[in-house]
């Protein structure tokens, strides 16, 4: 059985990683309290909002730098769980936990305002971010990615904030901005899981390994590099991605599109109760505001 414990303490709890979202915590909190007066129309943050950001940031800490992470460079499974929660799940969060106020002022700059206003039109939205999704796991883009640090970067950060753009008009909470309601809803979730769905069916239904990154030891020591330090790296004793995956490098692939598939349909069906049951309550308000003829004094 591997021990993980040989790749050492950066690789395996990122703590530059730690020291920026600490930061960044830092900062949302000193605005949110020190900076509010300045911003004409703010309230004071819940603390609701507070708790949530913070559990944002432990939970993105989690995802992107404890081992987790190390082991999304060691088995595709993990690499499908990383991408099920960071581009699913924590956009929605960070886009709850940060006050109204703040997307106001944020979305008050000229150049966001166009972009936001560009790229959270529903279907802009749901075709650049599932299209970016599905082009990612193409082999050959994959193991581009996967294997140089600043392709890396690049591309999953901007994954990461059309994830934003995606989740925005179904659950942003800003008067001024598009919003999605009842029905529409509904159809958007609806077809988001089906533009997901092709990408996941790749990867699941191929009976041969898609990716040098799980399979050619030259371009998974290539691919350790975003994590782990050259200087780790040589000193390992290392043979292969093998000695480190629980099954074989098919099975593993597969089981990661199972995975992600499932992971997804959750968080989708989550959301898809929320958006009933809040649809259901809004449809009993606007009955009991009617009274029944008949009923009157």
């Amino acid at each position: 059985m591997f021990r993980l414990e040989q790749f050492g303490f950066r690789a395996l709890w990122s703590p530059y990683f730690f020291l920026f979202l600490l930061v960044l915590t830092l900062i949302f909190f000193y605005v949110a309290k020190k900076q509010r007066h300045r911003f004409e129309g703010s309230e004071l943050l819940t603390k609701k909002e507070g708790t949530l950001f913070i559990f944002t940031m432990l939970f993105l800490y989690i995802i992107k730098g404890s081992p987790i992470d190390l082991l999304g460079h060691l088995m595709f499974t993990f690499h499908m769980i990383q991408m099920a929660f960071l581009y699913l799940l924590i956009p929605q969060l960070i886009i709850t936990s940060v006050p109204v106020w703040m997307w106001k002022k944020l979305l008050s700059l000229p150049v966001i305002n166009k972009v936001f206003a560009f790229f959270t039109r529903p279907l802009i939205a749901l075709i650049v971010f599932n299209g970016m999704f599905s082009f990612y796991h193409i082999p050959l883009i994959f193991d581009q990615v996967k294997t140089n640090i600043w392709y890396h970067a690049l591309y999953t950060g901007i994954l990461f904030l059309f994830a934003i753009f995606m989740w925005w008009p179904l659950i942003n909470k800003v008067e001024t901005e598009k919003r999605l309601s009842g029905l529409k809803k509904v159809g958007y979730l609806f077809a988001d899981s089906i533009l997901i769905t092709p990408a996941c069916a790749l990867i699941i239904f191929n009976h041969t390994p898609m990716y040098e990154t799980y399979t050619n030891i030259e371009a998974w020591v290539q691919s350790l590099h975003l994590c782990v330090p050259a200087d780790v790296i040589s000193t390992l004793q290392i043979s292969g991605p093998e000695m480190f995956n629980l099954m074989s490098a098919q099975y593993d692939q597969q089981t990661g599109g199972v995975v992600m598939k499932i992971l997804q349909e959750i968080i989708y069906g989550v959301i898809l109760y929320r958006i009933m049951m809040d649809w259901y309550k809004r449809e009993q308000e606007e009955t009991d505001s009617f009274p029944i003829p008949g009923n009157g004094p």
